[in-house]
């Protein structure tokens, strides 16, 4: 991977950043993607001080001009981009019936729509080198049902078909299009969900109440577990591997 080109979306903290320095670490020049400009500015730094190449570039995902736009200028002051990470996400929580209009349109406007235009802007760029990865950070909410999730468990469950129907079309160019889906995962995404810590010994115990089963490896997930998933099916040991799903979630989706 050493001397790659990587672009990676929700760049800013949680899995996004974990991402970032897992490709950085491998020799990897990244363009870090973020709406929030401060906190990705924050965290660029903070990797260029570990001697990371890492560059940050502000924009919203939501924007297809936008994220046009940035495509053109990270490969213009990065190199053609050999990769993609789609790990921008926004959760917004409610029983179904009493979403708000504005909550299920953007819960789809950064997690599926998002998933489209990078994928699109970036992708039409690879068909033209015959060359190039993608990996969506999806969830296993997508195949999981989960109470007061139903936004979140259907843009996921649209971004991962999406994702599977892009691989499809094209593999003849000798790109892969895979996903990576997590489970509860120690994020400010996750923690946002909680009222105090003692969510965390839910998540892994589990609630009857809600249907959860809980987390069979005892623990949750950490950033750099989900990094390392994505890293592994950018990479050329996974080569032959390609609209593929691989869920890290400690067994909380009972491997389904």
């Amino acid at each position: 991977m050493q001397g790659k080109t990587a672009l990676v979306t929700g760049a800013a903290g949680g899995i996004g950043e974990a991402v970032v320095r897992a490709l950085a670490s491998r020799g990897v020049r990244v363009a870090a993607v973020d709406l929030n400009a401060d906190r990705l500015r924050e965290a660029a730094k903070a990797a260029v001080e570990d001697g990371l190449d890492v560059t940050a570039f502000p924009a919203d995902v939501t924007l297809s001009t936008e994220v046009d736009e940035v495509v053109a200028e990270v490969e213009s002051a990065l190199g053609p981009i050999d990769y993609l990470v789609n790990a921008a996400g926004v959760l917004r929580m409610g029983p179904a019936r009493s979403l708000s209009d504005e909550e299920w349109a953007v819960t789809f406007a950064v997690n599926t729509t998002g998933v489209f235009f990078m994928s699109r802007a970036v992708v039409n760029r690879m068909v033209a080198r015959e060359s190039g990865a993608l990996v969506t950070v999806a969830s296993n909410a997508a195949g999981t049902a989960r109470a007061e999730m139903s936004a979140y468990a259907a843009s996921k469950a649209a971004a991962t078909m999406f994702t599977k129907c892009l691989g499809l079309e094209i593999a003849k160019y000798g790109i892969r299009a895979n996903l990576v889906a997590p489970g509860s995962t120690d994020t400010p995404m996750l923690t946002s969900m909680w009222e105090d810590d003692s969510h965390a010994r839910v998540s892994i115990e589990g609630n009857p109440e809600t249907f959860r089963v809980g987390i069979p490896l005892g623990k949750l997930a950490q950033p750099q577990d989900v990094a390392d998933a994505v890293v592994f099916l950018l990479s050329d040991e996974a080569s032959h591997i390609t609209m593929h799903d691989l869920t890290v979630d400690g067994g909380a989706a009972l491997g389904v």
